[in-house]
């Protein structure tokens, strides 16, 4: 009891409160510490793959998880993040940034080990559980505390403040995706090899892949050249006994899971608050022009009263829909890469350059957050969100047509194009995050911004359930018309050879994942174009279609009216928001 009270009376807030002449910098590598350790989620779509081929190793089995399945634990983790956020906003005011900080360690860290097991063990809850329900929670936590620390410690300069906590936050995938990516190296173990298809009798059941090894039946998946050149460690393509091996991936949750808790338990107990009317030497807060139409303001809003404006709602479709936009790209990165890519650059686009991909994205959203954050502080935050959306809809409808003529006359330019429009949809992706806080400190003052700010995430979780599925959604019915429509072009005899079972039969082969378009495009007709690069395109007009909303949104944007200041609304309150 002893040391759970001494842990108590370190995590409260009036014991971390900071002496006279303590450097606010302090703060900010403890935020960004914070902010790299849970901007991890953006390397999620490193684990799709593994997920999916947990039985199979180096292809999927019929009883592995499917793709929909396993990017929704993504999205719980969004969802949970927002919820935890909005729910938790108001607290971190009362009990300070050290606890919650801590809270938050427990929780993200706790939550990779819970989801190790669910790995282990093959329940798929369990994942849902620990990294999307409890890692969720954690997410929330940990990212409004250090922004909401920072914007109180850098009142001048909030655009750049905001940046650098959720530089880290962005930045995250940047170090994680190469850790994950080297630890599913280091854990991973092949499968059981039997040798070439030609070498092996299989037999075809129920829509699955059988080998007769001595008259016993034995499951098997069969991996092509570029299912090998997926896995971590190259080998033979060929016949692999399903059940052997090991993709590494729960290893790697529980090594990520005590390094997580260790580094975000060490920034946590770097917080302190500034005392009461504690301001920046020389720094005199700007009055407020009241003919000017500026969204700026030096009232508060309460962080009930926030609700009840018209500006909170404007506020959150905008980062609903822009955060919907990216998010659905972000966690499906590494797929659609390969799936646009793969089949025409097929030596340039390989396991290694998809990992890099995803290191690249945390890299522009992690620049992307501290530039376009701290520009705003001198061009505006509207007119910061103006380019979001206006650009970023331009960019969207150019993803469909790079695709399409990357599938009908492969070239490196194409792939050099889809880089630098993608990375730069994840600049203004990143930017949005970051400047969201400093425009909710303009409109609604920095009173409860942290409050505020973590009621608006609520907007993260919907879009954290929004973009995958639209995403899903949209290529699941895309990949179902392009195997039909293979399926007209081949022969009914080479189908039969292919798949040890008639064309009549292909719902059936296309549920156990033995058919797919890889396989059919083995035997279609010479000259046939893969239609896998276009699998995104009808989900990229979607998404431009949302800018276009949050655009109108942003731009009916006005100030908060006076009846809703917190000495008009809530009188028990002085103009400093102080009881």
């Amino acid at each position: 009891m002893s040391i759970f009270s001494g842990l108590m009376a370190k995590l409260a807030k009036d014991k971390i409160v900071a002496r006279q002449g303590f450097n606010r910098w302090l703060i900010a590598p403890a935020a960004v510490a914070i902010h790299l350790c849970i901007g991890s989620v953006y390397a999620w779509s490193i684990f799709n793959p593994p997920l999916m081929k947990q039985f199979g190793v180096v292809a999927s089995a019929a009883d592995d998880w499917s793709f929909s399945s396993v990017v929704w634990i993504f999205s719980t983790a969004i969802v949970f993040l927002g919820l935890a956020a909005a729910i938790a906003g108001k607290w971190l005011e009362k009990v300070g940034p050290r606890t919650t900080g801590f809270l938050a360690a427990c929780l993200w860290g706790g939550g990779f080990l819970v989801g190790s097991i669910g790995i282990s063990t093959h329940q798929l809850w369990l994942i849902y559980l620990g990294y999307g329900a409890l890692g969720g929670c954690g997410l929330g936590l940990a990212y409004v505390t250090p922004v909401s620390t920072l914007i109180r410690w850098f009142p001048d300069r909030r655009g750049m403040a905001t940046g650098i906590a959720i530089m880290g936050f962005g930045g995250g995938a940047m170090i994680g995706a190469p850790l994950k990516t080297y630890l599913l190296s280091l854990y991973y173990q092949a499968p059981d090899y039997l040798g070439k298809v030609s070498d092996i009798n299989l037999i075809t059941e129920g829509g699955r892949r059988f080998a007769d090894i001595a008259g016993t039946k034995v499951e098997v998946v069969i991996a092509s050249v570029a299912d090998m050149a997926k896995v971590p460690i190259t080998g033979p393509e060929g016949v692999y006994v399903v059940g052997t091996g090991d993709t590494g991936v729960a290893s790697v949750f529980i090594t990520l899971g005590i390094v997580y808790f260790i580094v975000m338990t060490i920034a946590a107990f770097s917080f302190r608050v500034p005392a009461k009317d504690w301001k920046p030497e020389g720094w005199e807060p700007a009055k407020e022009d009241e003919s000017s139409n500026r969204l700026v303001t030096d009232d508060h809003v309460h962080i009930d009263q926030a609700l009840k404006t018209p500006q909170f709602y404007r506020l959150w479709i905008m980062l609903c829909l822009n955060v919907t936009a990216g998010i659905g790209v972000i966690g499906v990165a590494k797929t659609m890469i390969t799936d646009i890519f793969s089949p025409s650059l097929p030596n340039i686009v390989d396991a290694s350059f998809a990992a890099t991909y995803v290191l690249m994205i945390s890299v522009f959203n992690m620049g992307g957050r501290f530039i376009w954050a701290s520009l705003s502080d001198y061009i505006g935050r509207k007119n910061t969100y103006h380019i979001f959306f206006v650009i970023g809809m331009l960019l969207y409808v150019s993803i469909p047509f790079i695709a399409t003529q990357a599938s009908i006359n492969p070239a490196t330019t194409w792939l050099v194009m889809f880089y630098a429009v993608t990375m730069l949809i994840f600049t203004m992706y990143g930017g949005g995050f970051a400047t969201i806080p400093a425009y909710l400190a303009d409109v609604f003052g920095t009173m409860h911004v942290g409050g505020i700010h973590g009621r608006l995430l609520t907007a993260w979780s919907t879009a954290g359930v929004l973009g995958p599925f639209l995403i899903t959604y949209l290529r699941q019915n895309s990949i179902e018309s392009a195997i039909n429509s293979l399926v007209q072009k081949v022969e009914p005899a080479a189908f039969q050879e292919k798949f040890g079972a008639s064309i009549s039969h292909l719902q059936e082969l296309i549920d156990a994942k033995t058919v797919s378009i890889s396989q059919l495009m083995e035997i279609v007709p010479a000259g046939t174009i893969d239609p896998t690069p276009t699998l995104y395109n009808s989900t990229m007009y979607a998404m431009a279609a949302l800018l276009m909303i949050a655009f109108i949104a942003n731009r009916t944007l006005t100030k908060v009216k006076s009846k809703h200041h917190v000495q008009n609304s809530h009188p028990e309150f002085d103009i400093d928001g102080i009881r």
